[in-house]
């Protein structure tokens, strides 16, 4: 019964991650895509706390799982595939730290452009101030400012 429990578990805390990481890409994309700062805005504020809630939920829940996991079947954690599961999960943790930050500042950046009178609107912008930081921040070649 503990097995199928921790199973369980493992199961949706991946399922939690993968969703929740597909579905704030789309958001942000189709958020970016307006063009709008209040939006991007309203949308990066939901965003970030969502990957607060969510995938650092998942984030915290998958390794907790899979050594229960692996110590309940009486798995060595060095096993070749759980090793690899486990440095795989670490790399794509690296990766997804930047991102938070990226989006907590892409947030910031977006509401700062949202209130200034002058720039409600954050694409196609090359000049200094707001919209330039923003667009820096979220790293889109074809924008240079």
């Amino acid at each position: 019964m503990l097995y199928f429990a921790l199973k369980y578990l493992h199961v949706v805390g991946a399922a939690v991650l993968l969703a929740t990481g597909a579905g704030i890409a789309f958001f942000m994309l189709l958020a970016h895509r307006t063009g709008n700062a209040a939006t991007v805005a309203a949308v990066a504020r939901i965003v970030v706390i969502a990957d607060f809630l969510f995938t650092a939920t998942g984030v915290v829940a998958q390794p907790i799982t899979g050594v229960a996991l692996a110590w309940h079947v009486g798995y060595s954690l060095w096993e070749g595939w759980i090793a690899l599961s486990i440095l795989l999960y670490i790399v794509t943790g690296l990766f997804w730290l930047p991102v938070v930050w990226m989006q907590m500042e892409m947030r910031d950046l977006a509401a700062a452009a949202a209130a200034s009178r002058f720039r409600p609107v954050i694409t196609g912008f090359s000049g200094s101030g707001s919209s330039s930081a923003f667009l820096h921040s979220a790293r889109w070649p074809r924008y240079s400012g």
